[in-house]
């Protein structure tokens, strides 16, 4: 991982493996990586799971509890690959999610690809395409 600045001079790489460091995954949902008016997109989520939520405070209403209630810790981010676009702003990531089923200490992860937009330091718009039968298969549904 490389060295994470602060502030509006992050890259949109440094923007990601910060919000995707240890500690972030595994408290409380802070989003401090996204801008106040961000637009959060799952193109392929699962029935009845929203497909778009825009806003940070929205995305944080939804996400906070939505994480308390999972039946899995995440407790490891291992990207992939980065792709860097024309844009400086767009980046494309290659990553898996890790974590441990509560109730069992069983270990699963899943592969996803996140399309970031990163403007002053913020995520202004992140669309993720996630194994949404895998997710759900692991967390026991």
């Amino acid at each position: 991982m490389t060295h994470l600045r602060e502030g509006h001079d992050m890259t949109p790489r440094e923007v990601f493996e910060r919000a995707m460091r240890p500690e972030a995954l595994a408290g409380e949902v802070s989003g401090d990586h996204l801008a106040d008016d961000v637009v959060i997109e799952w193109p392929f989520a699962a029935l009845g799971r929203p497909r778009r939520i825009e806003g940070k405070a929205a995305f944080l209403a939804m996400a906070g509890p939505a994480r308390a209630a999972m039946p899995i810790r995440i407790d490891e981010c291992a990207i992939d690959t980065v792709h860097e676009t024309a844009d400086p702003e767009v980046i494309v990531v290659e990553y898996r999610l890790g974590g441990v089923r509560t109730a069992t200490g069983e270990r699963g992860s899943t592969d996803l690809i996140a399309v970031l937009r990163v403007r002053d330091g913020k995520v202004v718009h992140w669309r993720e395409y996630q194994d949404t039968l895998a997710i759900a298969q692991s967390m026991g549904a």
